[in-house]
């Protein structure tokens, strides 16, 4: 028998849920509304004189390289960095999971890295990577005669941040995988074990095609976080840089804005920035979602 909830006044829900209502409002849709309108006036750097100029910004936008650049690396980063949280996450679980001893001092330990703040994180890997007093930069050198410089070459800064990135996101991936693959009864994997299906076989026949579900959310949820979410690692770990190579889309939107007072292109950026978004989430919803099984 389903229960239902019965309120005395026709009035009682909308008040309950009015104090979210407002939060959303006020911190979500009323500076999208601010972020759209601003991205149609052409400011000075103080923001006091503003000047309607319909869709220059956005043609200005589309006619930068830099812009361009700054895409591709967003893409790339992005989708390595959710790509190399998701395998290390499932792989960790994995291993957690068939722990004999002391599973729930593990799973403490494994779960500490999501509670340190980004630009820590970022400095944390910065340090370990340094050219000068860097221990891995230094055990690279010495083992494998690689000159790791993330300061001077871009696309070593580049995978810096995708590492530092990745790393901080491991431990969100972990409780859900961890919680998906608790879930699946052990009944399925006894079988197979009985048919003789070796431990590998098991995983990606039974255990993976049941996390699908787990997976998808975590696919949706680590690519937002990589375009919105390493904001700080990269402001506090290269600022962009060198050379733009570590110039994503949301960073853009800061040092465009914050730093080069162009408050009309910004706002065309995070316009665009989160147009790019909800198309990826629709795709992924359209056809990523069709691979999914779900049970029940």
């Amino acid at each position: 028998m389903l229960k239902r909830s019965f309120f005395s006044s026709k009035y009682l829900p909308y008040l309950l849920i009015l104090p979210q209502t407002l939060v959303i409002l006020t911190f979500f849709y009323w500076p999208a509304a601010q972020a759209l309108f601003q991205s149609f006036m052409l400011s000075d750097p103080f923001g006091v004189k503003t000047q309607f100029v319909w869709l220059d910004n956005f043609s200005r936008l589309f006619k930068d390289h830099l812009y361009w650049k700054s895409i591709g690396i967003t893409f790339f980063f992005s989708f390595s960095t959710a790509l190399l949280s998701i395998s290390m996450g499932l792989l960790v679980a994995a291993m957690a999971n068939r722990a004999l001893k002391a599973k729930a001092i593990i799973r403490t330990f494994l779960i500490w890295p999501y509670a340190i703040a980004p630009a820590i994180s970022g400095i944390v890997w910065l340090f370990l990577f340094h050219p000068s007093f860097g221990v891995i930069s230094y055990s690279v050198m010495r083992w494998f005669g690689i000159h790791w410089n993330p300061i001077l070459d871009g696309t070593d800064a580049l995978f810096l941040v995708v590492i530092a990135s990745a790393w901080k996101q491991i431990s969100y991936n972990f409780v859900f995988f961890i919680a998906g693959l608790q879930s699946i009864p052990k009944s399925l994997i006894e079988a197979a074990a009985i048919d003789g299906a070796s431990p590998l076989r098991r995983f990606w026949v039974i255990t993976f095609p049941l996390l699908s579900p787990t997976l998808f959310f975590l696919l949706v949820m680590n690519v937002v976080y990589a375009f919105f979410e390493t904001f700080g690692i990269i402001h506090t770990v290269t600022q962009g840089g060198p050379g733009g190579a570590t110039m994503t889309m949301v960073y853009k939107v800061y040092k465009d804005g914050f730093v080069g007072l162009d408050l009309g292109s910004s706002a065309a950026q995070s316009v665009v920035l989160m147009i790019v978004i909800v198309v990826l989430t629709v795709l992924q919803f359209k056809y990523v979602e069709k691979k999914v099984q779900y049970t029940g």
